[in-house]
C-alpha cells in the first residue's frame, strides 16, 4: 500500500482485521515519509509485518522511477529507524528452505541445522557431521522475496510499460468496473512476467503490450489459491491469498484506490493442495 495515503489505505484492508496501533500509523506516517526523501524513491510502500514471537518486522518497499525494477526492502523494529536489506541471492533461498517455524523477532538470532557432508580418506568415505548458522535476517530477505514474487498482484491498467522499456503508473487509470473487479484475470501479479514469455504468438494476439504485460493470476497454480469478496456493498473488492495466509488485496472499484498487505507469520501454507 502506498506510504502517502497509509490512513486511507489501512481504513480500506481492514476487513481482514488487518490494523495499526494509533502510534505505530502516527510513527509510520512521519518515517516513510523520511526514508523516501533519505532514499530518493519515486514511491514507498508499507509492505506490512511479519509476526515475531519476540518482537515484530515492520517492512518498507523504495520503488524507483521504473516500477518493474527491482525493489529495495527496508525493515524496522519500532516503525521509526530502518535499515535497508541485501538483494535475495540463489544462495540464500536454498539455506533458508532448511529453516522452519516462526520467526524470533531479532535479526541476529541464528538458525541452526546440521548437514552430513561425505569425505574420502584413501578408500574410505566417512559421514561428517556439519552444524550450519543461518541468520534471521538471510530468512527475513527470503521470505520477503518468496511473497513477492508469489502473491504481489496490482490491478490490470494500473502500470503503463513506454515503448522504450521502464514501466509507470497509468495516470489515466481509473480502476475496474465492477465486473472486471469480480475476475482474476484482471489481477496481474507485480513482478517481471514468467509464464507470458512462454505464451505463443496466437496467445498473445489479443493483449495489449502497453497494459498486459505481467502474468494474471487466473492460470495461477494451484488453481483456487485465490478468495474474491465484495465488501462494503460491492464498493470494495478484497482478495486474500490462501497460498500465503496474511496477504491481502484491496481495491474500490471506479477508484485509483487499491494495494496490498502482508500480516502474517512468514509461513507458507503447503498443505493447499490437499484443502482445495
Amino acid at each position: 500500500m502506498d506510504a502517502d495515503s497509509l490512513l486511507l489505505s489501512l481504513e480500506l484492508a481492514s476487513g481482514s482485521g488487518q490494523g495499526l496501533s494509533p502510534d505505530r500509523r502516527a510513527s509510520l506516517l512521519t518515517s516513510l515519509l523520511l526514508v523516501k526523501r533519505d532514499y530518493r524513491y519515486s514511491r514507498v510502500l508499507f509492505w506490512g509485518r511479519i509476526l515475531g514471537l519476540v518482537a515484530d518486522y515492520y517492512i518498507a518497499q523504495g520503488l524507483s522511477e521504473d516500477h518493474l525494477a527491482p525493489r529495495k526492502t527496508l525493515y524496522s523494529l519500532n516503525c521509526m529507524e530502518w535499515s535497508l536489506l541485501p538483494p535475495a541471492t540463489e544462495e540464500m533461498m536454498t539455506q533458508t528452505s532448511v529453516v522452519k517455524g516462526r520467526f524470533m523477532g531479532d535479526p541476529s538470532h541464528e538458525y541452526e541445522y546440521t548437514e552430513l557432508q561425505k569425505t574420502n580418506d584413501g578408500d574410505k568415505v566417512f559421514e561428517e557431521e556439519i552444524v550450519i548458522r543461518i541468520k534471521e535476517e538471510t530468512r527475513l530477505v527470503s521470505i520477503i522475496d518468496q511473497i513477492d514474487k508469489a502473491v504481489a498482484i496490482i490491478p490490470r491498467g494500473a502500470l503503463f510499460k513506454s515503448p522504450f522499456g521502464p514501466t509507470h503508473v497509468n495516470r489515466t487509470f481509473e480502476g475496474l468496473t465492477l465486473s472486471e473487479a469480480k475476475k482474476l484475470s484482471s489481477y496481474f501479479h507485480f513482478r517481471e512476467p514468467v509464464d507470458l514469455k512462454n505464451k505463443t504468438l496466437l496467445e498473445k494476439a489479443d493483449l495489449d503490450p502497453s497494459l498486459d504485460f505481467m502474468d494474471s493470476l487466473e492460470h495461477d497454480i494451484p488453481k483456487g489459491s485465490w478468495s474474491i469478496q465484495m465488501e462494503r456493498g460491492n464498493a470494495l473488492v478484497v482478495l486474500r491469498s490462501l497460498l500465503w495466509p496474511g496477504l491481502t488485496f484491496y481495491h474500490a472499484p471506479g477508484t485509483k484506490n487499491c494495494g496490498y498487505i502482508y500480516v502474517g507469520t512468514g509461513e507458507k501454507n503447503m498443505d493447499l493442495p490437499f484443502m482445495l
